[in-house]
């Protein structure tokens, strides 16, 4: 949802957790926070809460099966402190860790795995253009017969005269060499 003035979005957040207590209160408390609650996982949500239970096992499945998926950041739930099991939700990707049912906890938790999440797909977004540029360097090294630097600046100087993002002519440097001649016609 889109805020209005000053107000800060409402937020989908998932609550992936089989036990129907701790489920019921971790609804109540993202309801309390004005966000609303996701009934299934998906693109559209922005916070996944993990609550560990009884089965410490299937709650570390459920934060790397999430995880994986990269749709948003993982927070685990703990009703108390639990080195160990801390430990293996970081090192499988969890984002924050909580051991309160506490409003504002849960308030900064989400604000800073938020930060943090945004902050990653950047860095991932800016590693991938930049591949799509070495890749594009590489291709007009072959067929112009140039070095490094030569290309680039080719790359550079047409994104400057078509008024196009760098990575943009370099996505379309790539998504076309194959249909021009090889280096040899």
């Amino acid at each position: 949802m889109t805020p209005s003035g000053g107000e800060k979005p409402t937020l989908r957040i998932l609550i992936a957790d089989e036990a129907a207590a701790p489920r019921d209160q971790l609804a109540a408390l993202v309801c309390e926070l004005g966000h609303e609650v996701a009934v299934a996982g998906g693109p559209d949500v922005d916070v996944a809460l993990v609550a560990l239970g009884a089965d410490r096992d299937d709650a570390l499945h459920r934060i790397s099966k999430l995880v994986h998926e990269a749709a948003c950041p993982v927070i685990a739930v703990l009703h108390e402190q639990d080195a160990p099991f801390v430990a293996e939700a970081a090192r499988r990707g969890v984002y924050a860790c909580i051991t309160h049912d506490d409003a504002d906890e849960l308030r900064g938790a989400i604000e800073i795995v938020l930060h943090r999440f945004a902050e990653v797909q950047n860095l991932h977004l800016s590693v991938d253009r930049r591949a799509q540029i070495e890749r594009a360097k590489g291709i007009l090294m072959e067929r112009h017969h140039v070095a490094a630097d030569e290309a680039f600046e080719l790359l550079r100087r047409h994104s400057q005269q078509t008024r196009h993002k760098l990575s943009d002519v370099a996505r379309a440097v790539e998504e076309s060499h194959l249909l021009l001649p090889g280096p040899d016609v």
